[in-house]
């Protein structure tokens, strides 16, 4: 949806736009060298889960009889789910360091890509998570810009060295020390003081803070305060708080499900674009990813994402209100078999879905 609103806004300006896609299906409609050295302009906009071991377990273990100190095990129980969370975690463990590699390669070019992944890789085993490793792409990139300008004053015979020894040892060398000294320390403690604010929060008014899970996990759709929202919610299933992950799962399932059916029930508020994208992002939304809500808010901003907001803290909210609980980190419509008062749950999805869609169909403006 995003490539066919850049075609049209091209074609009202009278000019020619070819754009490449990089989706999950890979490369599609790439450019040639010729193209690229021919254009105008280049635009580059890159942006850089294990549901079924804990829904095994949920089907194959009464989880009301089981012991409290075994229900951190929840999810590798049987041996079928201990399988697939095993494979499920190994593939999550890769998201930090590929998401910091990638970022920096984007910047520094391959270079950069070590720098990047070994920085991330020390925030995913750090206290600085997901924003230590956007900040150490961005550093590892910059990094390696900063080395070569230094190289290229050595003399040639040091110069064809540095691709081999100094940008990986000296560049390894200053993204540990950086992310040691720096990054981690500040941005897990960002990071924590986030956390401590929560749990602060969830002791005194549960509905309080589901509205406030639920504004976090919609208010970026994918960034930082949903990143942080949802990894507070995941480590709240390992101390065993399991109405915490359920309302924040609930908040990230609502904006992408209202846009669908905002787009159903008022048809005229929306392109064609919009309008076909719907059946799409409503599986987006069942299967809890945020980020199909994201084309529709970065058009129209100042309506979409206020009434998606309002929309996941009521869900939140009604999660936290009926003592909803979650024991899987990840999975939307398909772990809903191990949800605790699964009614409710789903009533709190209903309810905040309709409330954002009416909303998105008051607010919005008809299309010209």
């Amino acid at each position: 949806m995003a490539t066919e609103g850049i075609e049209k806004a091209a074609k009202a300006k009278n000019c020619f736009v070819k754009i490449e896609t990089r989706g999950s299906g890979g490369a599609k409609n790439v450019l040639t060298d010729q193209e690229i050295a021919e254009a105008d302009c280049i635009i580059v906009a890159a942006d850089a889960k294990v549901p079924i071991a804990f829904l095994i377990d949920g089907l194959s273990v009464d989880l009301s009889a089981l012991p409290a100190d075994q229900r951190a095990n929840f999810g590798t129980i049987t041996p079928v789910a201990a399988l697939f969370k095993n494979i499920g975690g190994t593939a999550f463990g890769f998201m930090l360091p590929i998401l910091a590699g990638f970022i920096a390669m984007a910047i520094g070019d391959r270079p950069a890509l070590a720098l990047g992944l070994v920085g991330g890789m020390m925030a995913a085993n750090g206290k600085s998570g997901f924003l230590g490793a956007l900040l150490a792409g961005f550093a590892a990139g910059y990094l390696i810009l900063g080395l070569r300008k230094l190289c290229d004053k050595l003399p040639e015979a040091l110069e064809k060295i540095a691709p081999v020894l100094i940008y990986p040892v000296v560049g390894i060398l200053v993204m540990g020390l950086l992310m040691t000294f720096i990054v981690e320390p500040i941005m897990g403690g960002i990071n924590t003081g986030l956390n401590n604010a929560l749990t602060g929060m969830g002791s005194s008014s549960k509905i309080v803070f589901g509205t406030v899970l639920g504004v976090m996990m919609a208010i970026d759709m994918g960034g930082p305060f949903n990143k942080a929202a949802y990894v507070f919610g995941t480590a709240a299933i390992a101390a065993g708080n399991y109405d915490i992950m359920a309302a924040v799962m609930i908040g990230g399932m609502t904006p992408p499900c209202a846009i669908t059916l905002a787009t159903l029930l008022f048809k005229d508020k929306f392109t064609k674009e919009e309008r076909d994208a719907g059946p799409t992002n409503f599986i987006m939304g069942l299967a809890f990813i945020t980020e199909g809500a994201i084309p529709f808010e970065a058009s129209d901003p100042l309506r979409v994402l206020p009434s998606c907001i309002i929309g996941s803290a009521v869900a939140g909210a009604i999660s936290m209100a009926f003592n909803c609980t979650l024991m899987a980190p990840h999975g939307g419509i398909f772990v809903f078999p191990v949800v605790g008062n699964a009614v409710m749950y789903l009533a709190a999805l209903v309810v905040g879905t309709v409330i954002s869609a009416v909303l998105l169909g008051l607010v919005k403006k008809k299309i010209a």
